[in-house]
């Protein structure tokens, strides 16, 4: 895992001007990596105990999650994310090239492009979509998938953009 966050670092900085520090994000299904640095190689790694697969297994038992489950995911997912505060300190450009994150960009901005800015706000638009789909609403009139590490994915990111305070991530192809 930590040399799939260490290939995005890389990938993303070689098309980046030089010396603009950047917070690469990469949700895996068992872990959760971050790189941060402004040169070629990452000035630091931190993996943390979060997936799209291994937080759903945790606390997703519903499809969709419930809202209690939801909520149970929410608190540990705050928890492990605290972890990153001290190193991303300073580097306020978040950027990633994972496939599961472009997907909830695809959805939030309607469109298809390759190269995507996600604010916020946006990730919070579809984080209510999943609300909706916990309480009931059909995941096709949503506009979101069903699948529980969707809504991890979802989750994680949400959680590591607001305490974190980025205020939007860059999806790069």
């Amino acid at each position: 895992m930590q040399t799939e966050v260490l290939r995005q670092y890389r990938t993303i900085r070689s098309s980046l001007s030089a010396g603009s520090p950047i917070a690469v994000l990469h949700i895996g299904e068992q872990e959760t990596g971050i790189a941060v640095g402004a040169g070629a190689e990452p000035e630091n790694i931190l993996m943390l105990a979060l997936g799209s697969q291994s937080t759903a297994k945790q606390f997703f038992h519903h499809a969709p999650p419930t809202p209690g489950e939801i909520e149970n995911a929410i608190m540990q997912v705050e928890d492990e994310i605290t972890r990153a505060r001290e190193m991303i300190a300073g580097y306020s450009m978040l950027v990633t090239d994972d496939a599961s994150i472009r997907e909830i960009a695809h959805i939030a901005t309607g469109h298809a492009g390759t190269a995507l800015q996600l604010p916020i706000d946006a990730v919070e638009q579809v984080f209510s979509l999943l609300a909706s789909h916990s309480l009931g609403r059909p995941a096709s009139i949503a506009g979101i998938s069903g699948s529980p590490a969707f809504a991890a994915t979802l989750l994680i990111l949400r959680e590591f953009m607001h305490h974190l305070r980025f205020l939007s991530i860059n999806v790069t192809a």
